[in-house]
């Protein structure tokens, strides 16, 4: 399968989730803006994908993603591009774009068997959580993998170039 092959819109990837489901798959789902993959997304994305069969990823698209107020000029990368690098990873199944303030709406739509968020969510606060848990399903806050953050990142990559503008 190419990786464009498993970025789906919700109603595509819901039909292509229920084969799955009905022979038995765990489905684990995560979302996030992912604007710069760094090691810590990668850590974050191969511990949730162990919990289940299946991982399903929603990417905030362009307009939520800036409506989050990353930073100035955030995201750095178009949505289907962040789409596409995440489908590259061999632990990611499928990804699938939202525009509103939060994946609620996608979680209701997909129903996973596992809902999951980074050690920064505690679960009270996790979106989606009482859809899940009506399920049947479980919801979990992973570690934070400590020194790994894309507006840190961010912050350091701006300080070098300008560090280069003054050479």
């Amino acid at each position: 399968m190419d990786c464009a092959d498993k970025i789906l819109p919700l109603a595509e990837l819901r039909s292509r989730l229920t084969p799955l489901r009905e022979a038995g798959q765990r489905i684990v789902f995560t979302n996030g803006v992912f604007d710069l993959l760094h090691a810590g997304h990668v850590r974050y994305l191969e511990e949730a994908s162990r919990l289940g069969d299946v991982l399903v990823v929603a990417v905030n698209g362009d307009a939520s993603a800036r409506r989050l107020a990353k930073g100035p000029g955030r995201p750095f990368n178009r949505a289907e591009d962040r789409a596409l690098v995440l489908a590259g990873l061999w632990c990611v199944s499928f990804v699938t774009l939202f525009d509103d303030d939060t994946p609620y709406d996608v979680i209701a739509a997909l129903v996973p068997d596992v809902l999951v968020k980074g050690g920064d969510w505690p679960e009270e606060d996790i979106v989606g959580a009482d859809v899940v848990r009506a399920a049947g399903g479980e919801v979990r806050s992973l570690p934070y993998v400590e020194g790994y953050s894309t507006t840190a990142l961010a912050e350091r990559i701006a300080r070098a170039v300008e560090g280069a503008d003054h050479d």
